[in-house]
């Protein structure tokens, strides 16, 4: 098979507002971490919950809808590829990332207890309108828990 591919899709919350910066060329970037988490029962039967963290980018029209519309706590979806960054920080050690430049962004949820942001609020909000919607989700607070999937159910997962 020729050719490669590069994809990432994730569902997850925002553990922040995103930050939202203009270049001199007028160009919107927004960067924020979503958290995704997985759940399982171990062999003493204890539920256990991984997290991982998820730098998110996104560039143009999709910073500012993040800017408008995102908030600490939102659930999203995104789709995007996986891009390493190398850069060297104020002590002189060479640093590695990983980050995700989204492509596709579609809200999916307010915060816990909003009452607010749930399904109906995703109109204008993606470039792809067929992205998959989740039910009720673990919700960031603050301070970032260690796990934000207490209670949630995979089997309820759209895929």
């Amino acid at each position: 098979m020729a050719g490669s591919v590069n994809k990432v899709i994730l569902i997850g919350n925002l553990g922040s507002d995103p930050e939202v910066r203009y270049l001199e060329s007028g160009s919107a970037v927004a960067k924020f971490n979503i958290a995704t988490t997985e759940s399982y029962t171990n062999k003493s039967g204890e539920r256990v919950d991984n997290t991982e963290w998820h730098r998110i980018e996104l560039w143009e029209g999709l910073a500012k809808v993040a800017e408008k519309y995102l908030k600490k706590g939102n659930q999203v979806y995104i789709e995007g590829r996986i891009r390493t960054d190398s850069w060297t920080d104020k002590e002189g050690q060479q640093r590695t990332g990983v980050t995700i430049r989204a492509n596709s962004m579609t809200l999916l949820g307010g915060p816990a207890g909003s009452g607010g942001g749930g399904e109906g609020n995703n109109g204008g909000y993606a470039q792809q309108s067929s992205a998959p919607r989740a039910g009720q989700a673990p919700r960031s607070s603050d301070p970032i828990p260690p796990s934000l999937a207490a209670g949630n159910d995979d089997d309820d997962l759209p895929f």
